[in-house]
């Protein structure tokens, strides 16, 4: 991925919980860098997602600083202090103000944070600010991820090439309710804060909140996105400004492309599983039923086990809530129709939806039947190796 024009990086390996691997990242941002954010709306909000709501709300940041094995989360007045000391040094090190930090931290939630580590470690990170090493830096803020993510995307606003690029982290823990994962999005491109922050809320409920690994929302959920100006294109005038239309679509590219990695990458995972509503009464009611489907276990292990039992997916769907017509309902997997009309269908062969489980990419299609409206969701299989993962997360 290539460098992004006011964005320099750089790690170190602080020692926050893991040994011999870099678990801090501060990327500093030029003046001028304009911001925007989505933050879960978990009632007990880690330290660091009270303190960048605040950031992000101004529009301006000069820096990121993110930190692995540790969420700072449901830490108390101490947590609140501890988030004050790293934005004060992490401002220390880029020249700015405290309150022009954003931070985000991921890993256990209820132990204190041991700031006095990442204070040793930020001044020397100062000295290795450099332009790109996007995968060390999507490294650094792994926790039980089995691989760092990235992804990049160019457009043009106007006649200015403009580039995107955005990294995340997130394995287990994972339904989004946001607007533990986080993901971090830098552009060259000139825009207002006022206009980036609907571009990403708009491009998150597509991609980050389209994703469940286990239904669990982190109390540290954020995604944050950064605009250095230094293309100098055209400034836009609003968020549906025509000139705008190429950089939406490659921004919506990128979050979508990462929040499938995160899916990808569920805890123990092997299944990539995409499950479509369609003849919904509404977008809700489609989006309604189609997270029932992905968040049940019985569901999800059917698949891990390469168990074609379709009698899961009707059960899901059908305690969803979402409104539905039983008579007209329909169940496909892999596109062999399965059901249809509330029944199943008399020339249905299960050893095709069997040969078609046994692949790394599955398909779940609905048909409510009873609207127009549909919804897509992403989801993993659920194995033996998630419960070993969470069981020894700790130890």
């Amino acid at each position: 991925m290539p460098a992004v024009a006011g964005v320099r990086l750089a790690m170190a390996r602080a020692g926050i919980k893991y040994r011999g691997r870099d678990d801090l990242l501060l990327a500093a941002l030029d003046p001028g860098t304009t911001v925007a954010g989505v933050f879960t709306r978990s009632g007990t909000a880690a330290a660091p997602v009270l303190w960048s709501r605040k950031v992000a709300s101004r529009g301006r940041a000069r820096a990121f600083l993110i930190n692995s094995g540790n969420a700072n989360a449901f830490t108390g007045t101490q947590g609140m202090r501890d988030v004050r000391t790293t934005a004060v040094q992490a401002a220390k090190a880029v020249g700015c103000r405290p309150g022009e930090v954003l931070l985000a931290s991921t890993g256990v939630i209820g132990e204190p944070l041991p700031v006095e580590r990442i204070v040793r470690a930020l001044p020397g990170i100062k000295r290795r600010l450099k332009p790109g090493p996007w995968q060390a830096a999507a490294r650094a803020i792994c926790t039980t991820d089995t691989y760092p993510k990235g992804c990049m995307g160019q457009a043009l606003i106007g006649n200015t090439p403009v580039t995107i690029v955005g990294i995340a982290k997130g394995s287990g823990m994972i339904a989004p309710d946001m607007a533990t994962m986080l993901s971090f999005i830098f552009t060259d491109a000139c825009v207002p804060a006022a206009i980036l922050q609907p571009l990403l809320a708009a491009g998150t409920a597509r991609s980050f909140n389209s994703i469940t690994v286990d239904s669990d929302t982190s109390t540290s959920d954020s995604v944050l996105f950064a605009a250095t100006g230094k293309a100098c294109n055209q400034r836009p005038c609003s968020a549906n400004d025509p000139a705008l239309k190429a950089f939406r679509l490659a921004l919506n590219e990128v979050l979508l492309d990462l929040a499938i990695q995160v899916v990808c990458d569920g805890e123990g995972a092997s299944k990539l599983i995409t499950v479509t509503v369609r003849g919904a009464s509404s977008s809700q009611a489609a989006r309604k039923a189609a997270f029932a489907v992905a968040n049940s276990p019985l569901v999800k292990t059917a698949i891990a086990g390469e168990d074609a039992n379709w009698g899961r997916v009707v059960m899901a769907v059908g305690k969803s809530g979402a409104r539905l017509d039983q008579h007209k309902l329909s169940v496909a997997m892999g596109g062999v129709v399965i059901a249809d009309k509330g029944e199943r269908v008399v020339q249905y062969d299960e050893a095709l939806v069997t040969e078609h489980l046994k692949g790394a990419d599955v398909s779940i299609e609905l048909d409510l039947g009873v609207g127009k409206a549909k919804a897509r969701v992403w989801t993993c299989d659920l194995t033996h190796d998630y419960i070993r993962i969470n069981a020894d997360y700790r130890t």
